[in-house]
This record gives structure tokens, C-alpha cells and sequence, in this order.
């Protein structure tokens, strides 16, 4: 069919089953109606899915609202979840630019799904979000995970985070901002059968079907692990006893040249998620930019604020370190066994061919590795997922869900 990419054969495992496909045609309706009819061969005409997620790119312009307004009565699905992009991903293909849409769509027996709108707004309190579902004061489902989609101008997802991480410990959220404007007001989300133009949209999945994160933030390590002696809110004074400047000079003098490059170019600096490791691997760093340094006092100023007692190790990013992460991170879950049926992706819009010398890079290292996997996603304005225990907003990172049983 012309304009649509398949993605491969549809992955069935203890009876969840998804599919998807994505259509370039230039006008939106006949390019949702041809995404819906490649996802929902993939999927099977066995009844509607439980669940859709839909992208659109923001190059069909005005067209976009009254579509997404309709989204529910077009896609046939029991809950429905979308949003604008600047590009998306479906299958091993990267449509960075240009009209696009993609329709994953997923059956997901034994699953509870909780689909939520919320909205910030300031109460006598301070701030607060406002639209939980009633049917989470019970408590949320088994093995529950949370897919958001935000609006980068108005949602303050960091705040959001928080408040989910103290509430609702470990329960992993992983989705990414909308990228389909640059001002308030130019996104629209979707949940179900209402559209928005700000605040957050997601469903809480739980019960029979787990979501598995995994999440390449693009970087790798140099020197070794250091504990913070001394530090105030952004500001690291000391690591491991001498000024923090000192450190970095020491582990500078023993790198290679292209290393000592990305340092200058591109250095940034990982805290452990679980401080209470005796070693360390791949993916147990939250990583942040180094914004600056004081060659005077020796300090170092991140993109995060910092305590005495934490353990944080130097890296560095370029595009051959970015792939060895993300080829890292996928090759551990088909080690450990991945029985995934389905993935949603939540790439960066620095990543894609601002980033790789090869097109398709992310999408197509997920199929390369763990496919043939039904897959969609898109290049984000922050991406959402979990280091360790808790979950960040990311920038440069690919945060991807895995669908796949719980056991």
C-alpha cells in the first residue's frame, strides 16, 4: 500500500499481540486511515485493541486538531493515546521530517488500563495536579507502570516526577514531551475520545502486561566512581578529598586524545542511582552536563543538584558512544531473555541525523537487536524514564517501553 512502513511480524506471547504501521500520504485523513488499516493487519482482526497510541508530525499543520479531535471514532481501540510530533519512528524507518503519522496498536489481555488528563495549577497549597482518575484511590494494579505524554510549556514534569516517586515509589514512568511546536498552545494531546492543549495525558498499565524501560542516555564513563566530600546545591567542591577541578585534571592527563576532545567538548557527569552499589555498569548513572568550571576554587557546577556522600563518575558523549549504550542496553535485555511483543520509543530530537552519521540509528538498532518488534515513537523535547529505582526527565536519551508479559 503506497505510504505505509510495516513493522515486520506481529510478536505474540502469552496471548498480548500489537501491530503497527505509519503512512506518509500528504493528506492527514487518508494517512491515519492507511496507518490504522497496515497496525490493525499486523494486529489482527480478532476485535478492537486495548489500546492505540497514535503520532502525528506537526507538518500537517492546521489539519492536525480537527483530526486528533476525532482520533477515538477512527482508531479501533479501547483506549487511545496520542500526540503532536516533530518527527516520528515506526518500524526500523526515522521520519525526521515531513508529513508522517504512525498507529501502534495493542491487545492486552489481563491488562488494567487507567487512561488520565492531568493539568498544573497553583491552589492555596502550591502548585498541584489535578484530573487523577478515581479508579486509582484504591491504589494502582499490580506490576503498574505509567505512559505520559507532555506539553513541554506547560506541564512541569520534573515536579510531576517527584510527586509520583513519593506517592507511588518505583512504579516506572516512561513517555516523552511533545515536540510539535515551539510556544504554549501549539501541541495537542489526546486520551480517549477528549483533546488538549497542555497539561499531561498518559494511561497507568498494569495487571497481566508489565512495560520493561530501558533507557540509553547516550554516554560513557571515563576516570572512576568518586564520592562528593563536598558540595552545596549544583556544586561540586570536593571528590574524594581534593577539589573537584583537581579530580578531573587527574583523570584528563591519563585519556587519550579523542577522549581529551569530548571533554572539551562534551563532558558530563553521572550520580549513581542506588548509592549503596559496590560496583557499577552501564545504566546505574543519571547523567547530567557539567555547566562549568571555576579554575580558581576548583569547583564544578552540573545540571543537578548534588550532596555530600554521592557517588558520580565523569562521561562523555559523541555518536560512537551513544550507540555502544544503546546497543549495550538492548543486547542486556535479549541476554536476560526479553519476551517482548511491542515497543513505544521516546527519542530525543538532538539524536536522529543531528547525532548519527547513519539514518535511522535508534529505530533501527531496536530491531536490529530485539525485533522483528511491532515499534512507533518519536523525536521528543525531553524524554521520560527510569535510572535505577526512580524516574528523570532526559535530554540526548532514547527511553524506550517494552510490552511484554508479566510473570
Amino acid at each position: 500500500m503506497d505510504g505505509i512502513t510495516p513493522t515486520g511480524n506481529p510478536s505474540a506471547a502469552g496471548g498480548l499481540r500489537c501491530g503497527a504501521a505509519a503512512s506518509t500520504e500528504p493528506d492527514l485523513a487518508a494517512a491515519i486511515a492507511v496507518a490504522v488499516e497496515g497496525a490493525v493487519t499486523e494486529l489482527g482482526r480478532d476485535g478492537p485493541a486495548d489500546l492505540a497510541v497514535v503520532f502525528v508530525s506537526k507538518a500537517y499543520g492546521s489539519a492536525i486538531r480537527p483530526a486528533m479531535e476525532t482520533l477515538s471514532e477512527t482508531v479501533p481501540a479501547r483506549v487511545v493515546l496520542g500526540t503532536t510530533v516533530e518527527g516520528l519512528l515506526a518500524a526500523d524507518v526515522e521520519h525526521e521530517s515531513g508529513p508522517a503519522v504512525s498507529v501502534w496498536l495493542a491487545r492486552l489481555p489481563g491488562a488494567t488500563l487507567v487512561p488520565l488528563a492531568l493539568e498544573y495549577a497553583q491552589t492555596a497549597d502550591g502548585g498541584s495536579f489535578i484530573g487523577w482518575p478515581a479508579e486509582l484511590d484504591d491504589g494502582w494494579p499490580p506490576h503498574a507502570s505509567l505512559l505520559l505524554l507532555a506539553d513541554p510549556f506547560t506541564c512541569p514534569v520534573d515536579r510531576l516526577l517527584a510527586r509520583l516517586d513519593e506517592d507511588h515509589p518505583g512504579v516506572p514512568v516512561v513517555g516523552g514531551m511533545a515536540s510539535g511546536g515551539y510556544e504554549p498552545g501549539c501541541n495537542t494531546l489526546v486520551v480517549g475520545n477528549r483533546s488538549y492543549d497542555s497539561g499531561a495525558v498518559g494511561v497507568v498499565i498494569g495487571g497481566g502486561v508489565r512495560i520493561r524501560p530501558v533507557v540509553s542516555q547516550g554516554c560513557r564513563p571515563i576516570g572512576k566512581p568518586l564520592v562528593i566530600t563536598r558540595a552545596e546545591a549544583n556544586v561540586i567542591i570536593e571528590l574524594g578529598g581534593k577539589p573537584a577541578l583537581e579530580r578531573l585534571r587527574e583523570i584528563y592527563a591519563e585519556l587519550g586524545h579523542d577522549d581529551r576532545v569530548l571533554v572539551r567538548t562534551s563532558l558530563h557527569v553521572g550520580r549513581a542511582a542506588n548509592e549503596y552499589q559496590e560496583s557499577f555498569q552501564q545504566g546505574d548513572f543519571l547523567v547530567r552536563t557539567v555547566a562549568g568550571a571555576d579554575p580558581d576554587s576548583g569547583v564544578l557546577a552540573v545540571g543537578d543538584l548534588v550532596r555530600v556522600g554521592q557517588t558520580v563518575q565523569f562521561h562523555v558523549r559523541d555518536s560512537a558512544s551513544a550507540h555502544d549504550d544503546l546497543v549495550s542496553l538492548l543486547t542486556r535485555e535479549r541476554e536476560r531473555g526479553s519476551t517482548a511483543v511491542g515497543a513505544l520509543v521516546f527519542t530525543c530530537n538532538g539524536r536522529g541525523s543531528r547525532l548519527f552519521s547513519v539514518p535511522h540509528h535508534d529505530a533501527a538498532c531496536l530491531q536490529q537487536v530485539l525485533g522483528p518488534l511491532p515499534a512507533t515513537g518519536f523525536f521528543a523535547q525531553g524524554e521520560i524514564g527510569p535510572i535505577g529505582s526512580r524516574t528523570f526527565m532526559h535530554g540526548f536519551t532514547a527511553s524506550i517501553a517494552l510490552f511484554e508479559p508479566a510473570g
